[in-house]
């Protein structure tokens, strides 16, 4: 495993930290010199397929160089992480070191080096609006529009891609609708007067919380225990989160949440579906991983576990999700 490190107190660098067995720890400016990472391989032979003439595969591919700007651009510690393309490999610092910078070189990079096309990367982040800037800086590095990349987005969109090809293993249709906060909440509200429970006393609200920790956590009704069920109308949570998720499945509808955890329980039970999946995806990036939840991190844990090709990047000060389950100590179970 591959770990670049970096703080925000070191605004223009990324350290290098070399772990397990041997940890071997640099830091910018340190006298203490860490072990060289393994220098990339150049070498065409693993190009096996033509890329289309004008597409982003051969607009990159046209780069394959030691000079190439992407990687001329960096300095010494930003190209280290976007060269080490074989096994995991951790980046963190803070901000403004250029993180989403080495990512997008990185894709630049593994694209234009032949190890894999477009359509076998999978790139997460957390908004629309930073899975369209990803899109635009390979493009500026390609030269021209990105195309040919489906797996790059947000981890709801991409997770709702693969939720559709399968949605039939989960009880659903492949056209199930996505619920808004207000029509979960309608839900909820006729399970709590149902159960004949005080809906003043006992809200919809509260119990749509509860529900989101559950699925932020990769938690299935069956996974709730005694404790966990007492923390909504004495004891009645597992119970109305089995009814709650019985009655989506029969309105052929899944809420935000249920996104990832559906897709969870396929690649959990399902085999075949996992390994198609690991196989796509040669690469798998990920961007501001401090702030995964569970949910998303035993997702990323089981695509990534055949070719263990996974790159995070993220700043282990900072984390803007906690409110919806994200846990920076992730990063501690990076290996």
């Amino acid at each position: 495993m591959n770990i670049c490190v970096g703080t925000s107190r070191n605004a223009h660098k990324l350290d290098i930290v070399l772990p397990a067995p041997h940890i071997q720890r640099c830091r910018f400016g340190s006298r203490r010199k860490s072990a060289p990472l393994p220098k990339p391989d150049h070498s065409l032979d693993d190009l096996t397929h033509r890329p289309n003439e004008g597409g982003v595969l051969s607009r990159l591919a046209a780069l394959r160089t030691a000079n190439a700007p992407y990687l001329t651009s960096l300095n010494p510690e930003q190209r280290q992480a976007v060269e080490a393309l074989d096994g995991p490999v951790l980046v963190l610092a803070g901000a403004g070191t250029g993180k989403t910078r080495v990512l997008t070189a990185r894709i630049a990079h593994i694209i234009a080096s032949g190890k894999a096309f477009p359509s076998g990367i999978l790139s997460v982040t957390f908004t629309n609006k930073a899975a369209r800037e990803m899109k635009e800086r390979i493009a500026r590095i390609s030269g021209g529009a990105i195309e040919g990349m489906p797996w790059l987005g947000t981890f709801h969109s991409v997770a709702a891609r693969m939720l559709r090809a399968h949605a039939e293993l989960v009880g659903l249709q492949s056209n199930f609708t996505i619920l808004d906060t207000d029509d979960q909440l309608r839900v909820m509200k006729q399970l709590i007067v149902a159960a004949d429970l005080d809906e003043k006393r006992f809200t919809a609200r509260a119990l749509g919380g509860l529900i989101d920790q559950w699925k932020n956590k990769g938690l299935i009704p069956k996974d709730i225990d005694a404790g966990e069920s007492e923390r909504f109308a004495n004891g009645k949570g597992q119970e109305l989160y089995a009814r709650y998720q019985a009655r989506l499945i029969a309105l052929n509808a899944c809420d935000f949440g249920d996104l990832l955890l559906h897709v969870l329980t396929i690649l959990k039970t399902h085999r075949d579906v996992l390994e198609s999946y690991q196989t796509r995806f040669r690469y798998i990036m990920v961007d501001e991983y401090q702030d995964t939840n569970s949910s998303q991190y035993l997702w990323l844990r089981l695509l990534a576990q055949q070719r263990k090709n996974i790159c995070c990047v993220g700043d282990d000060d900072q984390s803007i999700y906690s409110w919806r389950g994200a846990q920076v100590e992730n990063i501690l179970k990076f290996e």
